[in-house]
């Protein structure tokens, strides 16, 4: 199966390189020419034979409605375009309906998998209309992970970026509760090894997970966390979820207390933004701040 794919970052890089490993045609544009298959985004277009299948892996918001816009000048009916990035999903139904207007299919791709879905695969969550999702099937069964889970069509359009949002705060919960942990175990003078208690947790223990290897893979590198700032960014989708809450009268308190915390980071320097750091880093490759 032929694929267009536009954004070869962290993530779309390594996404072009799974499906080819997967027997699929996959030709790439990127702004950076070093990475990139083609010169621009009409020469991608031409490459591909009808009907056209285009993903786009850039930044949420103008970046995606720019690409977006572009395509639908430049696709025909019938073809299909893909929205991998973390874009809101209220945009998702503006791009299908303006889309739609000119013949071109919509779906949206919620991605979850960082740095690490080139060999672990990447968790898909899929909204759209069943015909553009079952016609993309074998793009999905070559990013998913090995196994029968790892991938789910959603719903319509705008259900994968809503229900990635919703994965995103719960994982900003989920660090969160980490991070306290961890601070309340490197205050108290009474544990001496506050890395091999978190070690021990990885085996025999309900709290044990991918992010609590990757708490242990941080402090394997930085003990004491001590190279980095107390400082986290948050990606949109934390606030997203707060406000989709809100306007469905769902309380959320966990979730909106680690959106909180971060913004409190801000503020000083946090002991458990420093974990929630340094677990960004580990799963996604987000950056950090170093201490001078």
């Amino acid at each position: 199966m032929q694929l267009g794919l536009i954004g070869l970052g962290k993530m779309g890089g390594n996404m072009r390189e799974r499906i080819r490993r997967a027997g699929h045609t996959v030709i790439g544009y990127d702004r950076n020419p070093e990475v990139s298959d083609v010169k621009s985004l009409a020469e991608l277009v031409e490459k591909l034979d009808a009907p056209r299948q285009v993903w786009v892996m850039v930044p949420a918001g103008t970046a995606t409605q720019t690409v977006i816009d572009e395509l639908g000048d430049l696709l025909s009916p019938g073809d299909t375009v893909i929205d991998g990035g973390n874009s809101r999903w209220t945009d998702d139904e503006k791009h299908a309906a303006a889309l739609g207007i000119k013949g071109i299919g919509f779906v949206d791709a919620g991605v979850s998998g960082g740095v690490w879905g080139l060999e672990n695969g990447y968790a898909l969550m899929v909204g759209g209309d069943k015909e553009n999702v079952d016609r993309l099937q074998p793009i999905f069964d070559a990013l998913k992970p090995e196994g029968p889970y790892g991938y789910v069509h959603a719903g319509r359009v705008g259900a994968g970026h809503f229900s990635k949002m919703v994965h995103n705060g719960i994982e900003y919960a989920m660090m969160q509760a980490y991070a306290e942990g961890w601070e309340l175990l490197e205050k108290v003078h009474s544990v001496e090894n506050v890395r091999e208690v978190f070690r021990s947790w990885q085996e025999g223990t309900v709290i044990r997970s991918w992010l609590l290897d990757l708490a242990v893979n941080a402090l394997d590198e930085d003990e004491h966390l001590e190279k980095l700032r107390g400082y986290a960014e948050d990606s949109g989708e934390g606030r997203w979820t707060v406000e989709a809450a809100i306007d469905n009268a769902v309380p959320l308190p966990a979730i909106t207390a680690s959106l909180f915390a971060r913004f409190a980071s801000r503020q000083d320097d946090s002991p458990q933004m420093k974990m929630v750091a340094a677990l960004r880093n580990q799963f996604g490759g987000h950056a950090v701040e170093k201490k001078d």
